[in-house]
């Protein structure tokens, strides 16, 4: 349910009616905007009259929200949400190009190519130090020394860090990481984004999975929110579909659609949507075109030996050509 304050309302009147929905077992979250405040309630709504609260002095219109998820709803919060990422931001207009390895290998390697990346225009630096592979017998990450290594080129170049939590055991090695990502193969492990957003209120860079519907990507974001972490931003990675020719299928259409349900922003990733590496500048840039608040792109200094994805992954020299193009799109919108 949402309940629209009337212009004027004072905080005496609002603390009020917050001591009233608390009263009722609901869990009141507040939206200030330029023309209006917004009280999104939280919980089971089903016992409580929204005539009884239209009538106070301090309400102008109650609503009901039909669809399930509540918090990720732009009902819920009109406004886009602008997530801060260390001090670099995401949605709202402020764009961010999250670039890096599929998987950390070395501290050559990641210290070298977040230095890269960050002369193209990355404002943050990605890179896998727990690996979910479809063959257990994969290179399944670094672990903890992925994780070190990370914070090294952290300090190098300044950019925050993303990469993924597979187990919440691992969290306690999170604390210098600045955005943490649920993979599409997570996505619906409601436990762990129960746990996450109960845990911690870092951004969570929340991936679509494989076979997943917008409204499913929106209830995990939902499991999130509800936890207590409103910082979520999602990311369209493509889905599976019976073509072969790419490795998923992506529909940059999405980014429009989440943006009229959704006020939090939307990534794309154009690696893993399309698996080739010659592919991903053009749907970088119409990505851009369309109006996504940001792109996670694999870039490796030498893509023909990565332990990971390498098929999909840029050169530095590549990405350099591909920010260019991505500024020029920028500009011109």
């Amino acid at each position: 349910m949402i309940i629209t304050l009337k212009k004027g309302a004072s905080d005496a009147q609002i603390e009020s009616l917050k001591t009233l929905l608390v009263s009722n077992k609901i869990e009141p979250r507040i939206w200030k905007g330029e023309l209006e405040t917004v009280i999104g309630c939280v919980g089971d709504i089903a016992h409580l009259d929204p005539g009884l609260i239209e009538a106070l002095d301090v309400v102008e219109t109650v609503q009901r929200i039909q669809e399930p998820y509540k918090a990720a709803n732009r009902k819920f919060h009109p406004d886009d949400s602008v997530i801060d990422c260390t001090g670099v931001k995401v949605g709202g207009g402020a764009f961010s190009v999250i670039a890096g390895p599929c998987s950390v290998e070395s501290e050559e390697q990641i210290v070298g190519i977040a230095k890269s990346v960050q002369a193209s225009g990355a404002t943050m630096l990605r890179g896998g130090a727990f690996k979910p592979r479809t063959s257990p017998y994969a290179f399944q990450g670094m672990g903890a020394e992925g994780i070190r290594l990370l914070s090294l080129a952290k300090k190098e170049t300044g950019l925050p860090i993303v990469t993924e939590l597979m187990d919440f055991k691992d969290i306690e090695l999170f604390n210098d990481v600045d955005v943490i990502q649920i993979g599409a193969r997570n996505m619906q492990n409601f436990n762990l984004l129960k746990e996450v957003g109960a845990y911690t209120k870092k951004p969570i860079l929340l991936k679509r999975g494989m076979s997943a519907t917008l409204q499913e990507l929106l209830m995990s974001a939902e499991y999130i929110m509800a936890s207590g972490n409103p910082n979520v931003i999602l990311c369209e990675r493509g889905i599976r579909t019976f073509e072969t020719a790419l490795r998923n299928t992506l529909d940059l259409g999405v980014v429009t659609y989440l943006h009229r349900l959704s006020h939090l922003p939307v990534v794309i990733d154009p690696s893993h949507a399309t698996g080739h590496a010659y592919m991903v500048d053009s749907v970088a840039v119409a990505a851009t075109a369309i109006g996504a608040d940001g792109l996670i792109i694999e870039v490796h200094n030498d893509p023909p030996h990565a332990k990971c994805d390498g098929a999909q992954s840029q050169t530095p020299e590549m990405f350099a050509k591909t920010m260019e193009r991505i500024k020029k799109v920028r500009s011109a919108l």
